[in-house]
């Protein structure tokens, strides 16, 4: 049987051991499930996923993490990171309801931790994500 390029590997049992039988069956039909189940999830949902996702993975690219060394700050990625999420927000703005706001205040914090972060800030409006979003810029104090 070939295998499918585009599948992942079923996870191994603890220890490298490998079950047969039922055991193997249903490993395998559970890891079926829960990709089959991924079209029940309402379109919103998957989409807010996403966005928390790539807002965790750019927080933790800039460091925001608490005892992130400083070797795992990696200023490109989180740029890349910050672009897509807003270009994300952006394009769902009208189906994020309630959840819009907070969502776009994260956006702007993650934002601005990019531009104190970076050596030689961006201009505002050239900011990551920022052809999305409009220029972003510190609140006055």
């Amino acid at each position: 049987m070939a295998e499918n390029p585009n599948s992942s590997p079923a996870a191994t049992p603890q220890g490298g051991a490998t079950g047969s039988g039922a055991d193997t069956d249903h490993a395998a039909h559970t890891d079926f499930d829960n990709v089959r189940d991924l079209g029940d999830i309402p379109a919103i949902e998957v989409i807010t996923r996403s966005i928390v996702m790539l807002m965790s993975a750019a927080a933790e690219k800039l460091g925001l993490a608490e005892g992130t060394p400083e070797d795992r700050i990696d200023l490109p990625e989180a740029r890349t990171l910050i672009t897509a999420l807003a270009g994300l927000v952006d394009a769902s703005k009208a189906d994020l309801g309630i959840h819009a706001a907070p969502i776009r205040d994260g956006l702007k914090g993650l934002q601005l931790a990019f531009r104190e972060a970076s050596a030689y800030p961006d201009e505002p409006g050239e900011g990551p994500g920022e052809k999305y979003t409009g220029p972003v810029r510190a609140p006055k104090k």
